[in-house]
């Protein structure tokens, strides 16, 4: 049967009801449920096979970006064992945050630590997991996109695709600074993603960052110090200049400007006003409305800057019984994701 746009999508049809295959689409999405360290609320693990089930319900004509499923959109399959190895993290994890984390002094107990290193050695394979699926991607000549997950998954394929483009900047969208040294004891934590980019990945040589409304100060210390490489765009901010009558048009351009010619977009979900995420790990008052999210992300495609890469973390479905929500503007956001690139 010819596929039809504007029709419901079909059964046993791709994300967004798609017909394509790997090998015919421009953009393959790859699925990491993984959610060890979210401190708060777990079920990001959840949010890959949400967003597929709500992507079903996305109109695929975008007046501004226009007919993106034409090149080809691709979600693989979950991974089995990423499944597994996230129940038993999350397992290990567990004890550790509630117990507050590991001790700022003194004698570590054995049992905190044994989960601990159970934990970080999980994170290293997620990691190893997503490097590969990414170069693989690259190597096809196309471009990857990562659905979480909590924001620690996206490390491997970041530095991938840096290691490809040997050049890139990351368009940081986010509440956290996640600049947190080895938050709780893990190395891999989802609040220590940024640092860990910054500290472990060369390529990456601008980080600008964006709704930035809940952080420590050793954190914004840290990046202060990285000088010109850290541009972080304070949700405070940009919100006094908005109240004050500044025009978000004009915001919107001078983040762009700040990023080079290859940008990787990293997209937390609680970036959003919490009324639109309202499941998620780590939700925070403030930040973007849907329509300046949009914005920004049209201002970044009307730059004539390339996205080689991006990821769109922390969606987290809500629990049974509580309205769906979450994935349904986490699916939206991903197909424009996808636009970009």
């Amino acid at each position: 049967m010819p596929f039809d746009p504007d029709a419901a999508a079909q059964p046993g049809t791709g994300i967004f009801g798609l017909p394509f295959s790997r090998k015919e689409s421009r953009i393959v999405l790859v699925p990491v449920p993984f959610d060890a360290t979210t401190s708060y609320r777990p079920g990001t693990a959840d949010g890959p096979r949400a967003i597929f089930d709500a992507s079903a319900q996305v109109d695929l004509f975008d007046r501004r970006f226009g007919r993106i499923y034409e090149r080809g959109i691709f979600m693989e399959k979950e991974s089995a064992k990423i499944r597994a190895l996230s129940r038993e993290a999350r397992r290990h994890a567990a004890r550790v945050i509630d117990a507050g984390g590991l001790p700022a002094r003194g004698k570590v107990p054995a049992a905190l630590a044994k989960a601990v290193k159970a934990v970080n050695a999980a994170g290293v394979k997620v990691s190893q997991f997503t490097y590969a699926a990414a170069a693989s991607i690259l190597a096809e000549g196309k471009v990857p996109g990562l659905i979480g997950g909590e924001h620690s998954t996206p490390f491997g394929f970041i530095e991938a695709v840096a290691d490809h483009h040997e050049e890139i900047g990351i368009l940081h969208l986010d509440a956290h600074l996640d600049l947190r040294v080895a938050f709780e004891g893990f190395t891999w934590s989802h609040a220590s993603i940024m640092h860990n980019v910054l500290t472990r990945v060369e390529g990456v040589r601008k980080l600008v960052s964006v709704g930035i409304r809940d952080f420590g100060e050793r954190e914004m210390q840290f990046a202060d110090e990285q000088g010109a490489r850290v541009r972080v765009f304070y949700d405070a901010d940009l919100t006094e200049r908005r109240l004050n009558g500044g025009a978000w048009s004009t915001m919107c351009s001078e983040i762009i400007a700040e990023l080079p010619e290859r940008v990787y977009v990293s997209f937390d979900i609680d970036a959003l006003d919490p009324s639109l995420c309202p499941h998620t790990g780590t939700p925070v008052p403030g930040g973007l409305s849907y329509p300046q999210a949009v914005m920004l992300l049209e201002a970044l495609k009307a730059s004539g800057k390339t996205v080689v890469g991006f990821d769109l973390v922390e969606v987290a479905p809500g629990r049974k019984g509580e309205p769906e929500w979450d994935a349904n503007v986490g699916a939206r956001l991903l197909y424009l994701l996808c636009g970009l690139a």
